[in-house]
């Protein structure tokens, strides 16, 4: 579905929206009731991320076009974010992405999201580094727009001084920004590793960004600041663990995505490490009403059984909080 016709669902749903809401002024005062009860509800979308798969996309066993057809056919999801790593080469590849932009078409499936990594770093404290890495994120905006996205997700790994870091982050951000806002597109970062897993070190960043168009992209599962290994950002021991709940609550405000991170589930269906109906209310008293993206990545369950309890998990905890 291109980007124009998103659009054109949006004003559907709201003109649909604003006649129920004029109908309401005609109807009875138990049938109003009624509806005041519908519109407290606490609805969303859901998303799945690519990542979720990563080890059938990596292993070849499942082909990144085919990733939008799973989706909607093995679970009814119709929204998509994809992870530039599994097709890291075809960013210009018009064929590539004209058949992976109709396999969503064919199938109902909205791109959300253009995951970005392995590009230079744009929290560098070298400036022709970060240079370099808005000049490497330019041709994924430019995907990003083709498949009908709305935003980018990108990294903000660096070094050098936290003062550094958030001086070259919000420079860097900036100049994304004014590459992809012509476009209709957002750039979000991700509490990804390094400085970025603080909580009051993004807000930080998006205050003196300072720009809408540049937002967050809270997830639950990456608040580790530090690591045994130093400049380590994955496989050594976490020494230093912000938490990640009042990590969220601070990335809140500024959230243009939302990463439902899951590992491992005990025998109720709950996350073993993390509180989703406590995630969850933090996101409920945002504005926030975007994609909930789900990103399976335990190692106990299959990938296909890690999304499915994933999706029952929010479902569930959805329902608590719209009682």
């Amino acid at each position: 579905m291109s980007q124009e016709e998103n659009l054109s669902v949006l004003s559907r749903r709201q003109f649909v929206n604003a006649s129920l809401l004029g109908s309401a002024a005609i109807m009875s005062g138990s049938s109003l009731s009624a509806l005041a009860d519908t519109t407290k509800k606490f609805h969303f979308e859901l998303s799945l991320a690519q990542w979720s798969l990563h080890k059938a996309l990596f292993s070849g066993e499942l082909s990144p076009l085919d990733f939008p057809v799973i989706a909607r056919k093995s679970y009814d999801i119709g929204a998509v974010e994809y992870v530039n790593q599994f097709f890291y080469e075809k960013a210009k590849d018009k064929t590539f992405l004209n058949e992976l932009k109709k396999r969503c078409e064919d199938n109902g499936v909205v791109s959300s999201l253009i995951m970005v990594d392995k590009e230079p770093e744009l929290a560098s404290p070298d400036a022709k580094e970060r240079v370099a890495g808005v000049e490497g994120h330019k041709k994924w905006i430019d995907a990003a727009k083709f498949l009908g996205c709305t935003a980018i997700r990108v990294n903000l790994h660096g070094n050098g001084t936290v003062d550094q870091w958030i001086k070259g982050s919000a420079e860097s951000l900036k100049k994304l920004s004014e590459i992809g806002k012509p476009q209709g597109i957002r750039i979000l970062v991700e509490n990804h590793g390094g400085y970025s897993s603080s909580g009051k070190n993004m807000a930080e960043v998006m205050r003196l960004a300072n720009d809408s168009n540049i937002g967050t992209m809270p997830d639950f599962g990456n608040f580790c600041v530090r690591r045994e290994v130093p400049g380590d950002l994955w496989k050594s021991a976490c020494v230093e663990q912000y938490d990640i709940y009042q990590g969220v609550a601070e990335m809140m405000p500024y959230a243009g995505a939302f990463s439902a991170k899951s590992f491992d589930f005990d025998e109720q269906g709950n996350e073993t490490k993390i509180d989703f109906l406590k995630m969850f209310t933090l996101m409920r008293a945002s504005a926030y009403r975007g994609y909930v993206g789900i990103e399976y990545e335990g190692e106990k369950l299959s990938e296909d059984a890690g999304i499915r309890a994933t999706i029952k998990l929010i479902k569930k905890v959805r329902e608590q909080l719209s009682a």
